[in-house]
């Protein structure tokens, strides 16, 4: 018999394909629940935003990939969200972590409802 006989039977094949599609589908149920978790944090951020015109904190803003939860700030006409976020110690502006403090102080609340949107997900996988 030789290696290309060797004939190896994976039982349950047609099953482990479709429960690897409905995973690949459900990642795309997990865009929603990123998208919220970062709504939410972006709303725990606008408050800590510091505030000279309050251009900064309108710019605050959520997005959701199947992947990750992202909230930015800044615009084209708001460009300096980036140094006062992290700082620019050759200009001297030091940092004011707005929206890492904002994610922070909202954890609880984000992090439950990814918790409970991962769940569903996987009981969809497992065909609960």
């Amino acid at each position: 018999m030789g290696s290309r006989d060797a004939g190896i039977k994976v039982e349950g094949q047609r099953e482990l394909r479709k429960t690897l599609r409905a995973a690949g589908d459900d990642l795309e149920d997990l865009k929603a629940a990123h998208k919220a978790a970062a709504e939410i944090a972006a709303g725990g951020s606008r408050p800590l935003a510091p505030v000279r015109s309050g251009d900064l904190a309108g710019t605050i803003r959520a997005g959701g990939t199947k992947t990750s939860a992202v909230i930015r700030a800044g615009k084209k006409a708001v460009p300096y969200a980036g140094p006062i976020h992290w700082g620019w110690a050759a200009r001297g502006i030091e940092p004011h972590p707005f929206l890492a403090d904002g994610a922070q102080r909202t954890e609880p609340q984000w992090v439950e409802l990814f918790y409970q949107a991962l769940d569903k997900a996987l009981k969809k996988v497992k065909g609960k």
